[in-house]
């Protein structure tokens, strides 16, 4: 057989190890690989916080359940535009700089939360925050699958989205011991003051990650022939059947696991 016609990824034999494919990544790699995984933690924890202090606020502020969970909703809502533009904007910009900004937009609408006087501004800065929430997943995302090598892709991209459920678990060490040192009126602020702290994770993007080489030689491509892609691509006729098919997929999926 003549390997020669095959592709140079398929030609490389993968460590079929669950975390053995870390040892064989590249400098350039592992640093994407850290910059995507804290984005997911972090994303994860700036997520759980109002959950978390939503019964403070209820008390505090005698909000009803059903507006409190509203909050939730709007968050989710927003996160899903939120994605949509950053795919659309990664796509014009570039991963790593959507990544950066994504960061600093939820990092700043947390810090907002924190000083907030009633429930309406509350909500608003948390719905807003959603676009950067929503936005930071897909860039993550997009960013790890296209730095790291076909073969270990699918491990890099499900390790980076473990980070997500570690996020949970550093809010919920936050709430612990913030509640534990501080009164409940004092303590949800610094829970949300602390959500700004991703914010330091840009100055590592900045100086570590670079722009995957297929991302920087496709914007370069079609920048020389004029030829942008727009916001509503994804609905185009050549597409619109897998676009439709995919977010069926993922309203079901994250449906059900935010209704839990």
């Amino acid at each position: 057989m003549d390997t020669t016609s095959l592709g140079a990824d398929s030609a490389v034999p993968a460590n079929t190890g669950l975390t053995a494919f870390y040892a064989e990544m590249t400098t350039m790699e592992r640093r994407t690989f850290w910059a995507c995984f804290a984005g997911w933690v972090l994303d994860g924890m700036d997520f759980m916080i109002y959950p978390l202090v939503i019964g403070t606020i209820i008390n505090l502020w005698q909000v009803n359940r059903g507006t409190a969970g509203l909050a939730v909703t709007l968050t989710l809502l927003f996160s899903a535009v939120g994605g949509w533009l950053t795919g659309f904007a990664a796509d014009r910009v570039g991963r790593g700089r959507m990544l950066q900004l994504t960061i600093l937009w939820f990092s700043v609408f947390s810090l907002l939360c924190a000083f907030t006087q009633n429930f309406m501004q509350l909500m608003i800065c948390r719905a807003v925050l959603g676009l950067g929430f929503g936005g930071e997943w897909a860039a993550g995302a997009i960013l790890i699958g296209e730095a790291v090598r076909p073969q270990y892709r699918g491990r890099a991209v499900g390790t980076v989205q473990s980070g997500w459920a570690i996020g949970w678990g550093v809010a919920v060490l936050m709430q612990a011991v913030l509640f534990s040192i501080l009164p409940p009126e004092t303590a949800w602020r610094w829970m949300f003051a602390l959500g700004s702290v991703p914010a330091l994770l840009v100055f590592y993007i900045r100086r570590y990650v670079e722009e995957p080489a297929v991302s920087a030689e496709t914007r370069a491509r079609l920048a020389a022939s004029g030829d942008q892609p727009s916001l509503w691509e994804i609905f185009r006729p050549g597409i619109l059947r897998t676009t439709v098919l995919a977010s069926i997929l993922g309203v079901g999926a994250q449906g059900g696991y935010y209704a839990v």
